[in-house]
């Protein structure tokens, strides 16, 4: 057990380029991979690196986040002593219940910040999937006395039509110590992008974010992270693994469709350090005479008579027989009726396509069809 840090992940922000996928739900709960959630990733991470006191931060469609995880138990963190933290928005005469930022959402919670006995804090967004321990950032960052260190990797891809929150790393030749930061750059001037996991001292971490809080300020990286570059001693640490940003329709269906290349899914999926998800007792995917499968990723509970291809299948799909889907997304209890066509679509839960409809995206451009629709 890591008696030295403890977690605190951020699952608050609305993100606009989600579109239909986040109406009902937080970007933490977004469905990825087959049968995980996008917070299953930064909580197994830190429940891997041994550390068992972990708060999660939530503001707006938290039902289904919460539902997803419950007690905790699935990641061994329904304890007594610590454990996992829901920590909603409350109205006081301090906090109105609404964030217009991240500093309000961490002064809101800031008795649970003080209560927490480790000593140092790993501050994790819920965009961003990867699959680590943070033993080895929390190694550097004692030993170069850094206040602040940052998660970063190399990502040369860009997409400034569809920018969120992007913040580069400006690196001196040794690859650790941060020289500066740019957020949102429209010509970026390094290929260095944050993790969004940043290891900070929890002392510090209160102070900066009562002055901030105290100035009305209102973003963690805009108002305190780029003008105290200068002032505070940050640190980089590299992680060179498989990286997935969830910001946008476009990049969900990216990072999913490259799950079927077995080189990035060894990465993600590494056995040494599991990826915990909610358990759901399901009965083998059943395959009928007429079905064809070929590269893709399925959960359990599924119902094959058709034709599936390079496609992403979660739990309890049905593609009856005659039915054809290519290059999709398939959440749980999908189901595609005799004839029907899809290539290039994501179909959220519980959506049924009727027999003979065919539904075409684009590579760059899928279809993206919201929860319980009939079409």
């Amino acid at each position: 057990m890591n008696q030295e840090a403890f977690g605190l992940i951020f699952t608050g922000e609305a993100n606009p380029y989600m579109r239909d996928l986040v109406l009902s739900r937080a970007v933490a709960a977004v469905p990825f991979g087959g049968r995980y959630r996008c917070i299953d990733f930064p909580l197994s991470n830190l429940v891997n690196t041994g550390i068992r006191n972990v708060g999660l931060i939530v503001q707006r469609n938290y039902h289904s986040l919460m539902d997803h995880l419950g007690t905790g138990k699935e990641w061994d963190l329904n304890r007594k002593r610590d454990g996992l933290f829901l920590l909603p928005p409350f109205s006081t005469k301090d906090n109105t219940g609404v964030y217009r930022g991240d500093i309000d959402a961490f002064h809101s919670v800031m008795q649970y910040v003080r209560r927490s006995n480790q000593k140092y804090l790993i501050l994790c967004g819920s965009h961003t999937v990867l699959n680590t321990t943070f033993d080895a950032i929390l190694k550097q960052h004692r030993e170069t006395g850094a206040d602040m260190t940052i998660m970063y990797n190399e990502d040369p891809r860009f997409f400034p039509e569809e920018q969120n929150r992007d913040l580069r790393l400006l690196l001196d030749e040794d690859g650790k110590t941060v020289n500066g930061l740019e957020w949102n750059p429209r010509h970026p001037g390094s290929n260095f992008r944050s993790c969004e996991i940043n290891v900070i001292d929890k002392d510090l971490f209160e102070d900066l974010v009562e002055e901030a809080y105290s100035r009305g300020y209102v973003d963690f990286v805009r108002d305190i992270m780029l003008p105290k570059a200068k002032e505070l001693k940050i640190m980089g640490w590299r992680y060179d693994g498989y990286v997935a940003r969830i910001d946008s329709i476009n990049t969900y269906f990216l990072h999913s469709m490259e799950l079927l290349n077995a080189v990035y899914a060894k990465d993600l999926f590494n056995m040494r350090h599991p990826i915990y998800t909610k358990v759901k007792d399901e009965i083998a995917t059943k395959y009928g005479e007429n079905a064809g499968v070929h590269n893709v990723v399925m959960a359990d509970g599924c119902v094959i008579d058709g034709a599936v291809e390079n496609s992403i299948l979660f739990r309890g799909v049905t593609v009856e027989r005659g039915a054809i889907v290519k290059n999709s997304i398939l959440m749980q209890g999908v189901t595609v009726r005799k004839g029907a066509v899809l290539d290039h679509v994501i179909l959220d839960k519980n959506v049924t396509v009727n027999a003979g409809r065919q539904l075409t995206g684009y590579e760059g451009i899928p279809l993206v069809f919201r929860k319980n629709l009939t079409i």
